[in-house]
């Protein structure tokens, strides 16, 4: 495992986009590393990371189920060592109407973006608390300030874990652990392709760069920041979406997020 003189940063969903980036500012501040993802890419993940110069070890696991969430946190004990950051990112999305989805899907959206990430905090988040030090950043969403039409389940899921962020943050002042939630809009990742929403206006519009999001959240939490928006135009639109009728809001979404809406002028 790792050398026991250099911090150790767990990172979820790190197989790619805005968990990748996270691990690399994590490794390329000097972290040791354990990272997570329901992939087999993980493992080429840790090997790039490798590169800069830091023990990586690569769990792949489903943390939408306990037996997932357990099998992470045991090969970080295994080790010796609490994590002195945690960044919670793993989280998979769904298009289309709920009442059409396959509610297994719909149910594992949930599973791992709240459940799961609430397992992962409490068993990493109770060791940081009893050390009296600690970072976690949250990949919550600006999605979660909308209603999201054809997106209803991961929206809500997002909004869950922004509001969820908050309170930790005020539950843990004084603790030594910061929480700090990382609230991205539209980044170029592989989420619309797993989510279906490669045929949407979303999918089709201007996006972030991953590395950059990551980047950001990063630095926002090792100064110890409540909370980050990334990007000025994610900005304006949390900003509008704090002041428009949510009715509104779920009608504009529904024109950006329904299935074969890429295709219509």
């Amino acid at each position: 495992m790792a050398q026991a003189f250099r911090p150790l940063a767990v990172v979820t969903g790190a197989s790619s986009g805005i968990g990748l980036g996270l691990a690399r500012c994590c490794a390329s501040a000097g972290h040791d590393l354990v990272i997570a993802a329901d992939d087999a890419e993980i493992e080429k993940a840790a090997l790039s990371l490798r590169s800069f110069g830091v023990a990586v070890e690569a769990v792949e696991a489903d943390l939408s189920t306990k037996d997932g969430v357990d099998l992470l946190c045991n090969a970080v004990s295994w080790g010796g060592r609490a994590p002195e950051i945690l960044c919670a990112n793993a989280g998979i999305g769904l298009g289309g109407g709920f009442l059409d989805q396959d509610l297994a899907k719909a149910l594992k959206v949930v599973d791992t973006n709240v459940s799961g990430t609430l397992r992962l905090l409490h068993r990493m988040g109770r060791d940081m608390r009893a050390n009296g030090a600690g970072r976690i950043l949250i990949t919550g969403s600006i999605a979660g300030f909308t209603p999201g039409a054809f997106q209803a389940v991961y929206n809500g899921t997002k909004a869950f874990l922004d509001s969820f962020s908050f309170a930790l943050r005020a539950e843990l002042e004084g603790s030594g652990v910061s929480v700090t939630c990382l609230m991205p809009g539209v980044t170029d990742t592989e989420f619309f392709a797993r989510a279906e929403l490669e045929d949407t206006k979303l999918a089709h519009s201007k996006k972030d760069d991953p590395d950059e999001v990551a980047r950001i959240g990063f630095d926002a939490m090792m100064r110890g920041e409540g909370d980050v928006v990334s990007g000025w135009s994610n900005k304006l639109k949390t900003a509008l979406a704090l002041i428009t009728p949510a009715e509104m809001l779920a009608r504009t979404h529904k024109r950006e997020a329904e299935p074969g809406s890429a295709r219509k002028e």
